[in-house]
């Protein structure tokens, strides 16, 4: 099973991260999703996804995924 962090900007709030975590959670093979607001950190576990996957969804719940 893969951890990969990645950094997020423009999240400001709780439901920010409540849209972050729900648009990666629905990526198959992801398995856990944990978002940290004060350092703008996405920590995602699981198998058989990608970062063009992950950039998606974060670009999907209206933020930006900093180049990985």
């Amino acid at each position: 099973m893969a951890v990969m962090t990645y950094t997020v900007t423009g999240m400001t709030c709780g439901h920010c991260v409540s849209s972050v975590s729900g648009e990666v959670g629905r990526i198959d093979g992801v398995e856990a999703v944990d978002v940290d607001l004060a350092s703008g950190r996405v920590t995602v576990t699981g198998d058989g996804f990608g970062d063009d996957e992950i950039r998606g969804a974060v670009d999907a719940a209206g933020y930006t995924l900093v180049d990985v």
